[in-house]
């Protein structure tokens, strides 16, 4: 059974940091890529970042670059997004997924069930 957990979510002051985590099981980690996605209360979820599995590339939406960091521990199967500087309108349901390359969340099969993250201004 496939399955994507996320942890690490909580409540932090603007210009805080968390670390997300997103622990895989069930399929060849390897074959895939890694996204986290979010959405914002009464938005569409987005795209945030990804990571391939295999060769370690990394993408970011323009919004986070130079303040998120995706990053994988293959050996125990997760991927983490460091959040610095967060901002409130970071403030979402933050899931991971796991499929193709790239922020398009049809490229995904499988999704965790969310962490919720909230920034206080």
């Amino acid at each position: 059974e496939v399955q994507l957990v996320e942890s690490g979510g909580g409540l932090v002051q603007a210009g805080g940091s968390l670390r997300l985590s997103c622990a895989v099981s069930g399929f060849t980690f390897d074959d895939y890529a890694i996204g986290w996605f979010r959405q914002a209360p009464g938005k569409e979820r987005e795209g945030v970042s990804c990571i391939s599995m295999s060769d370690g590339k990394t993408y970011y939406t323009n919004s986070v670059k130079g303040r998120f960091t995706v990053s994988s521990d293959n050996a125990k199967n997760t991927v983490y997004l460091q959040m610095n500087s967060l901002k409130s309108e970071d403030t979402a349901v933050y899931y991971c997924a796991a499929g193709g390359y790239g922020l398009g969340q049809h490229l995904y099969d499988y999704w965790g069930q969310g962490t919720q993250v909230a920034v206080s201004s």
